[in-house]
């Protein structure tokens, strides 16, 4: 009823070549990567990397004092195995005086969201100076619960794993050759100790995935519920975190007034292929 399976070479086949036509159309020199020791962004700059190859491939990993021990080993074993260009910045500094300067003292969530938005700004930083663009690590299932950080890492210029739940990259990545530990690690973003993506949804992914994949097939609540084991209420939860969630998927709204609004009704293709 609700079947996740994709198949990994066509999958890769549609994602290398949009990286590439993107890349390519845009007249960039190639695409910067926030490496965090994750599965997400290892698949990504995996897929980049065949896309356009190692030199067109850049990888910033940009670590604080909360990125766990974990993460920091991964992310040196996956530039390791796929020989991939990566430079390292500690942002401990950047968060503590960003944190001591706020208008108000940002608490623990406040926080995270600021990690998330310093490493976005170093990675424009970056791309702005050697002519790139940002290529983002959200999934599909992150990006359709608001699991991110709105202008942090859902500030981007592509998403190439964007329409793939998590269980579908996991899937890839295998096919890919990342390893098993990274494959198989409990996922966190790192943004405070002890922090655990599973934990803050409150579902496992695979049951979060159902939910989504129902929800996109509009199934019925009962018919989703029973295929994803969880009781009516968990799907009904998903349903409304996903609605209320919208405005982080958006432009920013803009009241219409003209014949044709930006980002409304004035969408003329930029870029073809």
């Amino acid at each position: 009823m609700i079947d996740l399976t994709i198949k990994p070479e066509e999958v890769v086949d549609v994602i290398t070549d949009f990286i590439r036509i993107y890349v390519e159309n845009s007249r960039c020199k190639g695409v910067v990567v926030g490496l965090s020791g994750g599965l997400d962004s290892a698949v990504t700059a995996v897929l980049c990397k065949k896309a356009i190859g190692r030199e067109r491939t850049t990888c910033l990993f940009l670590p604080d004092d909360s990125t766990p021990e974990s993460d920091i080993r991964d992310q040196k074993t996956i530039v390791e195995m796929f020989n991939l260009k990566c430079e390292t910045r500690d942002i401990t500094s950047l968060v503590k005086t960003t944190s001591e300067t706020s208008v108000i003292k940002p608490d623990k969530m406040a926080l995270a969201n600021i990690k998330a938005r310093i490493r976005m700004v170093l990675l424009f930083e970056y791309a702005n100076m050697t002519n790139k663009l940002v290529c983002g690590t959200s999934n599909k299932s992150e990006l359709l619960i608001g699991y991110f950080t709105k202008y942090g890492d859902g500030g981007v210029d592509i998403m190439p794993i964007g329409d793939l739940y998590k269980t579908q990259v996991r899937d890839l990545a295998r096919f890919l050759g990342i390893p098993d530990e990274i494959i198989d690690k409990a996922p966190t973003a790192g943004l405070y100790k002890g922090q655990l993506d599973e934990k803050e949804i409150k579902l496992k992914y695979d049951q979060l995935d159902r939910i989504l994949m129902g929800l996109e097939k509009k199934l019925s609540i009962d018919k989703i519920a029973e295929a994803a084991d969880v009781s009516v209420e968990e799907v009904l939860r998903i349903k409304g975190r996903r609605v209320g969630t919208q405005h982080k998927r958006r432009s920013p709204l803009i009241p219409k007034i003209g014949i044709r609004t930006p980002g409304l009704d004035w969408r003329s293709p930029v870029l073809e292929g």
